[in-house]
């Protein structure tokens, strides 16, 4: 059975059925794409589900590639990624519904960090939909509003759905500063990101955040160097070397004002088992933005583990929120000679890849910190292919063939 899947994948093909999640039958005659990815998203094939919901797509770049399986089911778009070596491809579309009340809000995060003469910041949404019997929220004229802090410039928005895919969104402009984003949001947790940076003179800012969601906890982080006052928000102490700052809950549309001032500096590394908090000897002076690790957060910062990133609000883009929700089993004491972001970065993916193939267990502080170096190097991987993006240094396709390869050793990594 294990060579007959080998060969189908070989051979370039990708079966797969369509289920409709609301009624809980197969869904015939719905519309099937096949979507490459690498050079943009490409439609290359489609084709129809049979009375069974059954589909089937031949293609040479099927098994070796990332590509996409995309359903449309009453104008709305339901997909599900096909890995490079994956012979199935089953998708659940569900009936849509545009009432407001089908998702909510249940946290919102707000990430400060400084570059150069701006402030970039990067905002999540964690969004939740219970709709019984199942539903996913659509409106063509834009399923999630969103509007960003007088002169912000927008880098990117995108939507994860409860598969963890995280899909590059277009939005709208819905005038008087909104914007929008037509995404369909699936029963379960889902979570809209966007990144921008605003103007940083004097290193000072005062900034207004409205969101016509209320969401049940809003939360600040800021590395240490940069000052927040926001009423409402109370100091929650400093997680992954960044301040916290929480505020349960907000109402909708109510703003939410922040002053905020100063440069950030290296984000303090958490120290060992007693919790001693040491500083972070692992970066070059004149580097980009700084990074913090991440560990398992206090019950109180539950609900927002998925939202502490490394620092830089543009690696949201990247789709690796994932790999931030999982908790480290404890954490470790920062090393005395850490290699540089530069060294840890060349040796990445190769030590990442070594980890889970080591035939004997090394002893319990030994597995801590190699497991804690693998994901340092490839965080300072991931932020110099972003940074490498934004700056032009590099194409497209070169961007995506190394992003989807880090992805893939990042998940190999995780497994093992």
């Amino acid at each position: 059975m294990l060579g007959l899947v080998a060969a189908t994948s070989v051979a370039g093909t990708v079966t797969g059925i369509v289920r409709n999640g609301t009624s809980a039958r197969p869904a015939a005659s719905v519309e099937v794409t096949l979507i490459q990815l690498q050079g943009g998203m490409q439609p290359v094939a489609n084709t129809k589900t049979d009375a069974d919901g059954h589909f089937r797509f031949d293609h040479p770049l099927l098994g070796a590639a990332p590509m996409l399986v995309r359903a449309v089911y009453r104008g709305v778009n339901f997909q599900q990624a096909v890995p490079p070596g994956s012979a199935t491809a089953n998708l659940e579309i569900f009936e849509p519904t545009d009432m407001q009340s089908a998702f909510s809000v249940t946290a919102h995060a707000i990430i400060f960090q400084t570059s150069g003469s701006d402030l970039v910041v990067g905002e999540e949404f964690n969004v939740e939909n219970k709709t019984e019997p199942p539903r996913a929220f659509f409106r063509a004229d834009g399923s999630f509003r969103f509007s960003l802090p007088s002169g912000a410039q927008l880098s990117d928005v995108s939507a994860v759905g409860p598969a963890g895919m995280p899909v590059v969104q277009t939005p709208l402009d819905k005038g008087k500063a909104e914007k929008a984003i037509v995404y369909p949001f699936r029963p379960g947790q889902s979570s809209v990101r966007m990144s921008y940076k605003l103007p940083y003179p004097s290193n000072q800012a005062q900034l207004r955040f409205v969101s016509p969601y209320g969401a049940n906890r809003v939360a600040i982080f800021a590395p240490p160097g940069i000052q927040i006052s926001a009423q409402g928000f109370s100091p929650a102490g400093q997680e992954q070397g960044y301040n916290v700052y929480l505020h349960d809950p907000v109402a909708a549309n109510a703003a939410v004002a922040v002053s905020i001032s100063g440069a950030a500096s290296e984000p303090i590394q958490q120290g060992g088992a007693g919790g001693d908090d040491s500083s972070n000897a692992g970066a070059d002076a004149g580097t980009a933005a700084p990074t913090a690790t991440v560990t398992t957060l206090p019950a109180r910062l539950d609900s927002l583990k998925w939202i502490v990133v490394a620092g830089f609000a543009a690696l949201f883009a990247l789709g690796l929120i994932f790999l931030w929700r999982q908790p480290v089993s404890a954490p470790v004491a920062a090393r005395t000679e850490a290699p540089t972001s530069r060294q840890r970065g060349r040796k990445s993916e190769a030590a990442i890849r070594q980890a889970p193939a080591s035939g004997k267990a090394p002893a319990a502080p030994n597995v801590e910190r190699e497991v804690q170096g693998n994901l340092d190097d490839l965080k300072d991987a991931l932020l110099r292919l972003e940074l490498r993006r934004q700056a032009g240094t590099i194409s497209d396709t070169e961007y995506t063939r190394e992003r989807d390869s880090m992805q893939k050793t990042l998940r190999e990594f995780m497994k093992g």
